[in-house]
């Protein structure tokens, strides 16, 4: 069944320089990054606040080291220091030696992002979706969008789909690819979730012993039917201070399918119950634990992977390929997920399979983030270019903002100079990059 949708000519609600579609930490970043470097941008996000997976999926630690030092600096690092600045991030203990580095607080980087967009003059808008684009002679011109006026259009030189679905780009008819060889399933997703009511005292007082026999028994409950599926690697005792963030409740199937997504949702928030039923009854000092919040939205770790001009893979990853394109460093193994949801990551096994050595870092290449069907239409996040391997690395939020940072700046850039982006020297790029705080070492000179 099909309807017929009248032409109508559709007023622009905003024109600018560059648009970037999508709120999330790709998306902030790229529309920060641009603004800064001249360009008039319109950032555009569906949801109340911008953040993304950071935010609205309540996903709350970030990583920076390679475990030696720290290689992310640029947008995260001036963001850390605003959150930290306001109590609203901390330090994981032996930073650097882990990957990860701080726990930042969601409503404080709901804050901390509106002021820097503020800052750089980004007109945000929140509430509104990314629509249809609009396509002329071989370039995009906007995008549509529907508001409570009606629908509106929203044109600019160079349009980013920061969209972590790669939205914008699939509708232009950019190729993409879309889950694992094997079954074409994507990585499992999680629901997030805030837990108080914790009695710190007597959770302290439990010893790492006692935390495994616990973390175990729930492994054997899920295995025997009577819990729903448990990620082992998020204990559930560590890391509470009267408040603690869980990441633990697995759900499997396709993002892109909006019903099925609404089913995959509800179930995780109703997993998020039954572990706490079994905290109240076992763990010391969650007798009287609530669930005090749940992610507005899943923790969706893959969906369509646009084509690029490069495609990152795990041996670039593990192999810590340095590129000549480079826009910053990565360094987080093959994580995946089992995509079959049973809580299961690649990480839970931490050996050279999956991971790099301490010191080392691979490059994320520009080229992922272009393409040459359509020269001022760039991706940003996890939609980038990339295998279900090499995308198990570069998703984390400090990675996809990287790209954001490379991609807005190359965007300003390139509007200034009037060319194409992937006519852009490169060299030029990175050295406005640096200036600008990022870390971009090792570089290889262009074939």
């Amino acid at each position: 069944m099909h309807v017929i949708v009248p032409q109508a000519e559709t007023p622009v609600l905003a024109q600018c320089d560059v648009l970037v579609c999508g709120g999330g930490p790709a998306g902030v970043a790229a529309a920060i990054a641009a603004a800064r470097h001249g360009a008039e941008v319109v950032l555009l996000e569906r949801w109340p606040c911008v953040g993304g997976m950071g935010t609205a999926a309540l996903v709350n630690h970030w990583v920076r080291s390679d475990r030696e030092k720290l290689v992310i600096f640029g947008l995260v690092d001036e963001s850390a220091r605003r959150l930290h600045e306001r109590g609203w991030a901390r330090w994981f203990p032996r930073t650097p030696h882990l990957y990860e580095t701080h726990w930042v607080e969601p409503e404080g980087l709901k804050v901390v992002w509106h002021e820097m967009l503020q800052e750089a003059g980004v007109r945000t808008i929140c509430n509104l979706v990314a629509g249809d684009p609009v396509i002329e002679e071989g370039r995009i011109r906007g995008v549509l969008t529907d508001t409570k006026a009606g629908r509106r259009a929203v044109t600019a030189g160079i349009v980013i789909d920061a969209t972590g679905d790669g939205d914008v780009a699939a509708k232009a008819g950019l190729g993409f690819e879309y889950g694992r060889r094997a079954d074409g399933r994507v990585q499992g997703m999680t629901m997030v979730y805030r837990l108080c009511g914790i009695d710190e005292c007597r959770r302290q007082a439990m010893t790492d012993e006692e935390m495994e026999a616990i973390g175990e028994e729930m492994r054997a409950l899920s295995r025997a039917g009577d819990l729903p599926p448990y990620g082992p690697a998020f204990n559930p005792c560590r890391h509470a201070k009267n408040r603690q963030m869980a990441n633990m409740s697995p759900v499997a199937g396709d993002p892109l399918d909006e019903e099925e997504l609404t089913a995959l949702t509800a179930r995780a928030r109703r997993q998020a119950h039954e572990y706490v039923g079994f905290m109240r009854r076992r763990i010391p000092g969650f007798e009287q634990v609530e669930v005090e919040q749940t992610g507005f939205a899943l923790g969706v770790r893959e969906s369509r992977r646009i084509k690029g001009r490069k495609t990152l893979d795990a041996d670039m990853v593990l192999s810590a390929r340095k590129q000549p394109d480079a826009v910053g460093h990565g360094f987080w193994g093959i994580d995946i997920h089992d995509p079959l949801g049973s809580g299961y990551s690649t990480w839970h096994d931490r050996n050279e399979s999956i991971m790099l050595p301490a010191g080392q870092s691979y490059h994320i290449p520009l080229g992922m983030c272009l393409n040459d069907d359509l020269p001022n239409l760039a991706v940003a996040g996890r939609c980038a270019s990339a295998t279900h391997e090499g995308l198990a690395s570069v998703r984390l939020q400090s990675h996809c903002m990287v790209m954001g940072q490379g991609v807005g700046t190359a965007a300003a850039l390139a509007l200034q100079a009037g060319i194409e982006m992937t006519e852009l020297e490169v060299a030029g790029l990175q050295d406005v990059l640096r200036a600008d705080g990022v870390y971009l070492e090792q570089v290889p000179p262009a074939a």
